[in-house]
């Protein structure tokens, strides 16, 4: 009989090479969640029934309890990694331009975020759209975590403009004393590590940033301005952010943005 793969590191490498066990149960684990990602499009919800699961599978339902615990279990595992694909697409697009041009990352930033939306509708409900009917996240567990790292690709404009004095006073109108008063004393809930923490002006601009962003690839994701040519949504978008990063005092893109 063959020996199972040894544990130890592959040569040149500090990652542990999984068994042969452990890679088939990853296999596994991938398909199940492929599964339950199938029926979300295929029925139009992000609600989905075990059963249904083991159907696809050819499995029994109580099998999958060898994965999973219970539908929670696979929900947050799924929640989790849209959270961190939505991020890794935000920061690769981001990252095509230097830190010194905040402005340029947040219209790269914007891009992505519509992008992701739309390619992956299902999942960009599931995290952030509706919640999941009798669904409940772990308190401060690993959905919050997916989602302070998704986050983090945004905020981090924000830092950088504020550390290199690129960020100007917000054109918006502003009341400071309702945000200082969130802000002064409370700990950011999307704040990883130990960052700094963000003056209240900055943490408003920040916030009004995302909303703006998010109310306008909603709106798109789920259909409300289908009525309008596409051409038309672009350049709505497109002036639309342009908009938002110049009332939230984000400087003009240095790089070109197409």
């Amino acid at each position: 009989m063959a020996e199972e793969p040894s544990e130890e590191s592959a040569p040149g490498s500090t990652e542990r090479v999984l068994t042969r066990r452990e890679r088939a149960r990853a296999a596994t684990v991938g398909e199940i969640k492929q599964a339950a990602l199938s029926l979300m499009r295929e029925h139009g919800t992000t609600d989905f029934r075990f059963s249904d699961i083991a159907r696809i599978m050819g499995m029994t339902a109580p099998a999958l309890y060898r994965y999973f615990a219970d539908r929670d279990e696979l929900l947050t595992a799924l929640i989790v990694d849209a959270y961190d694909d939505l991020g890794a697409a935000v920061a690769d697009r981001r990252d095509q331009v230097p830190r010194d041009d905040p402005g340029g990352r947040f219209h790269l930033v914007a891009q992505a975020y519509r992008g992701w939306a739309r390619s992956e509708p299902t999942r960009f409900a599931l995290i952030l759209g509706m919640p999941v009917p009798g669904y409940s996240a772990p308190e401060e567990g690993p959905t919050t975590e997916a989602a302070r790292r998704a986050m983090a690709q945004l905020k981090s404009l924000f830092y950088d403009a504020a550390e290199q004095g690129l960020l100007d006073e917000p054109t918006f109108d502003l009341d400071a004393g309702p945000v200082s008063q969130f802000v002064d004393g409370r700990e950011d809930p999307m704040k990883l590590g130990d960052e700094a923490d963000l003056p209240a002006v900055t943490f408003q601009a920040m916030v009004h940033c995302w909303a703006s962003l998010h109310g306008f690839v909603s709106l798109e994701a789920y259909g409300h301005l289908d009525w309008m040519p596409e051409d038309v949504r672009d350049a709505l978008f497109i002036a639309s952010m342009r908009h938002i990063a110049d009332s939230a005092g984000l400087p003009a893109p240095k790089t070109t943005i197409s």
